[in-house]
């Protein structure tokens, strides 16, 4: 998976719904991936999944954003792929070279198959936090290794993070500038 292609597209759409017209801190932009991952546990804790049959099965008979918003909208896997949305366009902002990844890598990875979700959202919300690894290794090493973990912790657990990425940009395409009423 090339993940430079997905991090110019959620970057092109960002630019487009008008979320870097100001000159924000990468801290800004960390903190928003933080408030997604925040967003997953709450669904977790409310036991909220995507019904992807049921997505599947309505796709071609309902408009793509209610079908969305009925099935996908507020869930665990939609808030990890917001998550992962941020960091990708935190990523083209920057002009970070996120290189590729390899499914099945990610599946052997050493992880998170033993831990409860909020461990995991934890320790990946303490990565995200952790200004030593900056000053450290560089700034796109640092992107590229969160977003690397918590596309690790999904695929462990057996979501399939780049579908959601794809349905999410999707749908955020359809979205008004700024969301409506946003303002940031």
């Amino acid at each position: 998976m090339n993940l430079n292609e997905l991090r110019d597209k959620a970057y092109q759409c960002a630019v487009a719904h008008g979320w870097h017209e100001e000159n924000l801190s990468d801290e800004h932009f960390l903190c928003l991936v933080i408030s997604e991952l925040m967003e997953a546990v709450e669904a977790d804790r409310k036991g909220n999944h995507a019904d992807t049959d049921a997505f599947n099965k309505y796709y071609n008979c309902v408009n793509f954003k209610e079908n969305f918003e009925r099935q996908i909208k507020g869930t665990v896997e939609e808030e990890l792929a917001d998550a992962c949305i941020r960091l990708l366009d935190l990523a083209g902002l920057r002009s970070v070279d996120l290189g590729e990844v390899d499914l099945d890598e990610l599946k052997c990875s050493e992880g998170f198959f033993n831990w409860s979700f909020t461990d995991a959202i934890f320790s990946l919300v303490c990565n995200i936090t952790d200004t030593d690894y900056i000053e450290t290794h560089s700034f796109d090493s640092f992107l590229r290794v969160d977003l690397v973990e918590i596309l690790v912790f999904c695929v462990q657990k057996e979501i399939d993070i780049f579908w959601y990425i794809e349905q999410k940009m999707k749908y955020n395409e359809l979205r008004p500038y700024k969301h409506g009423d946003k303002n940031y």
